[in-house]
């Protein structure tokens, strides 16, 4: 006999096996849960309910579950369902209690069952085990439904299963998951345990204007006793608190957001003194990029994490660890994270993009790039090359590449507004020949007027001439978790 008869028959006796089972006080549950994943609703409901949790795990788990589930749906409808056209088994025998209405499409694979594993397996790679638990525990049971209620086969709920799993795992590809987003490379120097774990000889800044988290200060005080910890009214000059710091510091601490890293970066840069970078939950994407997201998380990074060397980028004097901006980037990026918190990063994208370039936004500026006049509509020079293109690049693999990364959206004589907009979509696939973008240690930009205004992580000021971006690689010390 055949395999494939063999696994037919199989299919059947199992499904006969659940046909005939009865669940008391579940005859009518198991049938609505089945109705409620119809069209994936109960997945666009769960991933709604993570986005508005306020937890950035959730958050993404509900954007990667979605994903996940625009990608097997599809396939499986589209593709799985009409090469196989599998009838739908026989509902007789079953209880009236248990019936749904039958589909009319083919049987094998099981729609249901893929959005369901697409949308668990999506959600385990983001969110705490605590959560994914009871999510794989709600998709187990829509695809048991699927052959309790007799409009699928055990095989088709299996193949589905499988499809959605394999689709979960495809949009680790689409998009990195947070682990690795937040463990760029760096040059590893040697394990923090050679710091004194009670914090002798650490001096921490604390920004009191940038502290959205009440209780960083007592939170290091709490973890590293001996540390000094200076806290910066709102408008005190905190760059005289930081050059201060860093004039006695063993190890010098920053609490708050990338501005403030700045000014301790442009301290510490080619000195052997380590910096410590602690979030306080604004503004925070270079803390993001060593992989720590709270000021607990910097305590513990201190006394069992790592030194490594990074670089930094400099342009006019100033010190950079993130990137420096000309045009309409800066616009979007801080349009983005204003909203990213409440409804997740691509609908705060979207969101910034039809803002900043609606009408009495942004405009196109003329500027000289390393010797050629051109009108651009933004210029954004990255410290260390970032993955993803388009309009608010965020993440790298590395921080010590040697190289800064350079992109260009340039304004040609006929590129109305809503084409930049395109343009920035169509980059992130290499589709716009408007959006430019390379490597370089050097760069050199100046504006025909003699002045250039430039944005760097929140903070804009105004070069007179010519502004040439370098690099000085692996020159800062930082404390970040081990692996």
């Amino acid at each position: 006999m055949r395999l494939s008869s063999r696994l037919s028959r199989l299919d059947r006796r199992v499904f006969a096996m659940v046909a005939s089972a009865r669940l008391p006080g579940l005859e009518r549950v198991v049938p609505a849960l089945s109705r409620a994943a119809d069209n994936s609703l109960l997945w666009a409901g769960v991933a709604g309910a993570f986005a508005v949790s306020g937890r950035r795990p959730l958050r993404r788990a509900a954007t990667r579950g979605l994903l996940a589930v625009s990608l097997a749906s599809p396939l499986v409808n589209l593709v799985g369902k009409q090469a196989f056209r599998r009838s739908r088994p026989s509902a007789e025998g079953l209880p009236l209690a248990r019936l749904i209405k039958m589909p009319t499409s083919a049987s094998f694979p099981s729609g249901h069952s893929a959005s369901a594993a697409a949308f668990a397996a999506a959600v385990a790679m983001e969110a705490p085990r605590a959560v994914a638990v009871p999510v794989a525990l709600l998709a187990a049971a829509v695809c048991f439904s699927r052959v309790y209620t007799g409009v699928h086969y055990p095989g088709d709920v299996l193949a589905g299963a499988g499809i959605g799993v394999a689709a979960g795992l495809v949009t680790r590809r689409i998009w990195p998951d947070a682990a690795e987003a937040g463990h760029a490379r760096a040059a590893l120097t040697a394990p923090s345990a050679l710091l004194d774990p009670a914090g002798e000889g650490t001096v921490a800044v604390v920004d009191g204007a940038a502290d959205a988290v009440a209780g960083t200060a007592e939170t290091l005080r709490a973890a590293l006793p001996r540390a000094e910890i200076v806290e910066v009214a709102p408008g005190a000059d905190l760059g005289a608190a930081v050059r201060e710091a860093a004039s006695r510091a063993k190890v010098l601490a920053v609490a708050g957001g990338d501005a403030v890293v700045n000014l301790a970066a442009q301290e510490a840069a080619g000195a052997a003194t380590p910096l410590l970078v602690v979030p306080t939950g604004v503004r925070g994407r270079f803390a993001r990029a060593l992989g720590v997201e709270t000021a607990q998380e910097a305590a513990e990074a201190y006394r069992n994490g790592d030194l490594v060397a990074v670089d930094v980028g400099e342009v006019a004097g100033r010190t950079f660890v993130n990137s420096v901006s000309v045009g309409l980037y800066q616009a979007l990026a801080e349009s983005r994270e204003r909203r990213q918190s409440r409804i997740g990063t691509w609908p705060a994208l979207f969101w910034a993009m039809a803002e900043v370039l609606g009408p009495g936004g942004a405009r196109p500026v003329d500027l000289i790039v390393d010797g050629v006049p051109r009108r651009v509509w933004t210029v954004f020079v990255g410290n260390c090359r970032y993955e993803a293109r388009g309009g608010a690049p965020a993440r790298r693999q590395r921080l010590e590449d040697g190289l800064l990364d350079i992109r260009v959206l340039t304004a040609a004589d006929r590129l109305p507004r809503v084409r930049v907009f395109l343009s920035l979509l169509a980059a992130r696939v290499k589709l716009s020949r408007h959006y430019q973008q390379w490597q370089a240690d050097t760069l050199c930009l100046s504006a025909p007027s003699g002045r250039l205004s430039l944005a760097r992580d929140g903070e804009t000021f105004t070069v007179t001439g010519e502004a040439e971006f370098t690099k000085r690689p692996r020159s800062l010390l930082v404390v970040r978790p081990s692996g």
